[in-house]
């Protein structure tokens, strides 16, 4: 079958009509080029986002009406499913429709409706998240607010009955939103994102009742930052704090879902009372920023999701920062800084989940791509928010060398020492009762150089797909935690360090060197010690000019199998290793090396393709291990 005919005839049924159609492949090969080299101005950068992402997306529109489940979808080429959320591509379609006065994207947005109309529309308004019965509702709020920033940006390109038949549909969605969300419906995300929808939509259809709610939705998620960090809590339970005091906090979620939506609300809404708490909110968060726009999500109790540059279903960090940038000049950095990542980890016109997935030859989801194309096009739509003149540092906080910097309401300590960026953590809240989960126990979570970039990055204690259907699977026989730990395995349990939500930690400064010292026990993911009794660990972290020092000890353990270190380096496919000796380990990056030093001896464990991989964060490793005990490692960058 001819599928620009079929596509022809599908579109002379519905209101819109078939306008300016050309064939499917016309002018698709030249679209997916190279991108051009990193823009310095953030509209600009976005623009080229949008464009080389939108292309590649309706390149991959299903054409062929046979395919009944797939028309009109846009299929993810590494999975060869539909996603249920990629109706949310309308709104960029429509943008780019526009720009290019290209028809096509609007008859790719047209189709992109019927699908999500014939495959994940509910009878009660909602639209489910993938389509699968059963499957979640909440993402409907997130289809309203792309639709309607369709209609309001773009409904010019649309005929007359097709914009009706688009209204009344929203109307369904709207009135499944006001009716069944609250502020205990999923995590905190869902009502603060309602609280922007609910009043877009209520301001576009002019439902009074929609922005009440929608206002009602802002005011009480504004009651839910904590006391002494200014950070959201809420992704994963509201109200119950964990032993050490600490609340639920997604550092993901809350700068590419939560803030946006409450920045949009404030702006829309012109509530003064909300921009300014969440001015407040985006400063704190803005702390984990890595200098090269990476977001140290390595604590958060949904970094299951993390990506180094963000969080794989989200929408983006740009509409919260770039649309507020006119309240601190550094807020258009945040902005983009992290849509240059976005663009370093663009390949074939798609968004990666994150710096080594190619080097790996991971497969590719177009679910990063086609959420966050709609963050870009936000910003590209909005009015041009010019940064204001500095009144403050002309640095982002971990760009400057400022030692340590604790937040304990999430128990986690952020370093910045010379060229070095580094974080501990003991957080102790996991993610609605899950085991397994982020890294706690005094963990080094992330190391960061400021010629390497990343040198140790923690993953999920275990790769569990909390969200199956948003989580791509791990089918590594090797595959392993990325968390520098002690870990033991006397029988079929595993023990380590880096589950001990009990670990205690403590800091000190003296003669320019930065120690945090932890004490922990060995566990497993229930927090349960081994059969034979407790085992003690104590670990320390010391962090000079030029060198990072990680000693690790343990006692308490007994049997014939003794508990190793393990040390994870951050490396890429490519990277040459040389082994000088069993203490000394040299990784070539290039223009510099990383020395890697032991009091002990390093052994390399074995990996399926020659590096160890995660998807959370989505780097590669070379996994180093100590079978000793009282073991340091020095690392230094030379």
């Amino acid at each position: 079958m001819d599928h620009s005919t079929s596509r022809r005839q599908f579109l002379r049924n519905t209101s819109l009509g078939s306008i300016g159609l050309l064939s499917a492949g016309d002018g698709i090969t030249q679209w997916l080029g190279n991108m051009a080299d990193p823009a310095p101005d953030l509209m600009k950068l976005s623009s080229q986002l949008v464009n080389t992402w939108g292309k590649r997306l309706l390149s991959l529109q299903v054409l062929d009406a046979s395919q009944t489940d797939n028309y009109g979808g846009i299929l993810c080429p590494g999975y060869n499913i539909v996603h249920g959320r990629v109706g949310d591509t309308i709104y960029p379609f429509l943008h780019l429709a526009k720009k290019t006065n290209d028809h096509r994207f609007v008859d790719g947005a047209v189709l992109l409706y019927r699908w999500m109309e014939r495959r994940v529309s509910q009878d009660d308004g909602s639209w489910l998240n993938e389509p699968v019965k059963g499957a979640w509702k909440g993402t409907t709020i997130f289809s309203i607010i792309a639709l309607c920033d369709a209609l309001q940006y773009h409904g010019a390109l649309l005929d007359e009955p097709f914009k009706q038949e688009l209204r009344a549909r929203l109307k369904k969605a709207g009135d499944y939103v006001y009716n069944n969300f609250s502020l205990d419906y999923g995590n905190i995300n869902y009502p603060i994102a309602a609280s922007y929808g609910l009043s877009l939509l209520g301001t576009l259809l002019d439902i009074p009742a929609y922005k009440e709610k929608g206002r009602a939705f802002a005011h009480q998620a504004i009651k839910f930052f904590t006391k002494k960090d200014g950070l959201l809590y809420g992704e994963g339970d509201l109200y119950q704090a964990s032993a050490k005091g600490c609340y639920a906090v997604d550092l993901g979620y809350n700068v590419e879902e939560s803030l946006p939506s409450l920045v949009q609300y404030g702006l829309l809404t012109k509530d003064e009372e909300v921009l300014g708490i969440v001015t407040k909110a985006l400063k704190s968060h803005m702390e984990f920023m890595l200098p090269d726009g990476g977001w140290d999500n390595s604590w958060g109790t949904r970094n299951f999701k993390w990506t180094y540059w963000g969080s794989r279903t989200s929408d983006g960090c740009q509409p919260a920062y770039a649309l507020m940038a006119n309240r601190d000049a550094r807020f258009h950095t945040v902005a983009l800084k992290n849509a240059q990542l976005l663009q370093q980890c663009t390949h074939d016109g798609l968004l990666y989940g994150g710096p080594h997935y190619v080097s790996h030859k991971v497969p590719v989801s177009v679910h990063h791509t086609f959420c966050h194309i709609k963050a870009l096009t936000t910003i590209l739509d909005h009015e041009t928010v010019k940064p204001q003149p500095r009144k403050e540092s002309p640095f982002l906080p971990r760009e400057q060398p400022y030692g340590v910097r604790a937040f304990h309401d999430i128990q986690t300590w952020l370093i910045s020492q010379g060229p070095f960026r580094a974080t501990v953590t003991g957080y102790d809240k996991e993610y609605k009762k899950t085991n397994g989960g982020h890294a706690t126990g005094g963990a080094l979570t992330l190391l960061w150089h400021e010629k390497t970039g990343p040198l140790l990055a923690s993953s999920m204690n275990e790769y569990q797909r909390y969200e199956a259907g948003n989580m791509q699977p791990d089918n590594d026989p090797l595959s392993m935690p990325l968390t520098p730990r002690i870990e033991w395995r006397p029988g079929e349990e595993l023990y380590m360090n880096c589950n001990d939500l009990t670990a205690a930690i403590e800091t000190k400064t003296s003669q320019d060197v930065i120690e945090v010292q932890a004490v922990s026990k060995l566990v497993n993911k229930a927090q349960q010690s081994p059969a034979g009794g407790e085992v003690r660990c104590r670990t320390s972290y010391s962090f000079a000019a030029n060198t990072v020092s990680c000693r690790f000890s343990y006692e308490g353990a007994t049997g014939a199998v003794t508990p190793r270190v393990v040390f994870p380096v951050v490396s890429p496919t490519g990277e040459a290793v040389t082994i000088v000796n069993d203490q000394t380990i040299l990784i070539d990056k290039g223009t510099v090396k990383v020395k890697l030093t032991t009091n002990r001896s390093f052994k390399v464990l074995p990996t399926t393709n020659g590096r160890l991989f995660n998807f959370v964060p989505g780097l590669e490793a070379v996994p180093l291990a100590i079978l000793a005990n009282d073991a340091t490692v020095v690392i230094e960058v030379i």
